[in-house]
């Protein structure tokens, strides 16, 4: 089949939807005829030119109706010459691009599959337009988003739950020996002092709630002065310094800025964390950090505890509560060896629900349904 993946995300950083998109590249481009269309500064054109066989075309989804119009026919342009059989969108901006790319094509028209990635609110009007006028398959990423879909216009199509899948392979748990050269490396002269390590790899933005884990260690007092915090993404703002600062937490939080592999970062942890507070589902970022044989806290934010079962491989607390967060750390602290018990039990769970081939085939069932 020929495949066209669409992203209207610019940005350097690698979060979700890159991912996402490079995790179905690498495991279908042996396969299928995949074409990238994606902007030209975006991570995704970056690493979807890096997989073999994948052809990418810089292709930005504009806002404005006039700048749309052009882009949609650019985006027509690849479609017809690469033959195209279904397009799988990514989000409401090139959704609509792709439609008005597709308009008048009749039966050549490619099917378009939507993953719904986030858990923002579906507005009901542009999604009855968009479901009327271009969409033959619908995939939410977890069970909170398929509530979402079904009870939005999105039902009337066939709609599929497919979470995210992890390279099980790739992300795994690091030699011992292996794993502490990383820690020192990413602690340097702080490692001495250091005796629990938690961290994220989900991004710095403020609604990843990284700062509750800040407040929660502050709120330990005495005794805690071992715990140290790490976080890979883009740099911090200036407020988030200064809070970090005022918490007294300065010389305990470390900043490891964007990782195109977070493998040496994750083996450094003792303990993940993701506490979104919006926006989030089912989290990549938690599944890699699970693969790797991490326990993980996480909030209770959309999709976010279909990952955890509590007290076997990780814990989950309300979103937005630091004191929540503190009773949990407090807990890790007075029984250290439950690290040891739940993080083979997160690598297991990885094992058995998580991995990169069952996400990859039921997405592909989904494109062969279709044709």
């Amino acid at each position: 089949m020929n495949i066209l993946y669409t992203n209207y995300h610019s940005n350097s950083t690698i979060g979700g939807h890159t991912i996402y998109v490079v995790s179905l590249l690498r495991a279908l481009a042996e396969h299928h005829q995949l074409t990238v269309a994606v902007p030209g500064g975006s991570s995704l054109y970056r690493l979807a030119s890096e997989v073999s066989g994948v052809h990418a075309v810089a292709q930005d989804y504009p806002s404005r109706l006039g700048k749309r119009l052009a882009a949609a026919r650019s985006l027509r342009r690849v479609i017809v010459a690469r033959k195209i059989d279904v397009v799988h969108v990514n989000g409401s901006s090139d959704h609509r691009t792709v439609i008005l790319a597709c308009m008048g094509m009749g039966k050549r028209r490619p099917r378009i599959v939507l993953t719904k990635h986030n858990d923002i609110p579906i507005s009901y009007l542009g999604a009855a337009v968009r479901t009327r006028m271009g969409t033959d398959h619908v995939i939410g990423v977890c069970d909170f988003v398929e509530r979402m879909l079904r009870a939005s216009p999105y039902a009337a199509r066939p709609l599929s739950t497919i979470a995210n899948g992890v390279d099980n392979t790739r992300y795994a748990p690091w030699p011992a020996e292996r794993a502490l050269a990383a820690r020192n490396a990413l602690l340097g002269d702080r490692a001495a002092n250091c005796t629990l390590l938690v961290g994220s790899n989900a991004g710095t933005n403020d609604y990843k709630g990284w700062m509750d884990m800040a407040r929660a260690v502050a709120k330990l007092g005495p005794g805690a002065e071992g715990v140290y915090i790490a976080l890979a993404g883009a740099a911090p703002t200036g407020a988030q310094l200064q809070e970090v600062e005022k918490l007294g937490l300065a010389d305990r939080v470390i900043f490891a800025g964007m990782l195109d592999d977070v493998r040496p970062f994750l083996a450094a942890l003792d303990v993940g964390f993701v506490l979104s507070y919006r926006v989030e589902t089912i989290s990549f970022a938690c599944r890699e950090m699970m693969s790797m044989g991490l326990p993980v806290i996480v909030s209770d934010q959309g999709g976010l505890p279909e990952n955890i079962d509590e007290g076997v491989d990780g814990w989950v607390v309300p979103k937005n509560a630091p004191d929540a967060v503190a009773r949990v750390m407090a807990g890790i602290l007075a029984d250290p060896a439950c690290i040891g018990r739940m993080g083979p039990a997160a690598r297991a769970k990885s094992l058995a629900e998580f991995g990169l081939e069952k996400f990859a085939q039921r997405t592909e069932q989904v494109y062969l349904s279709l044709a």
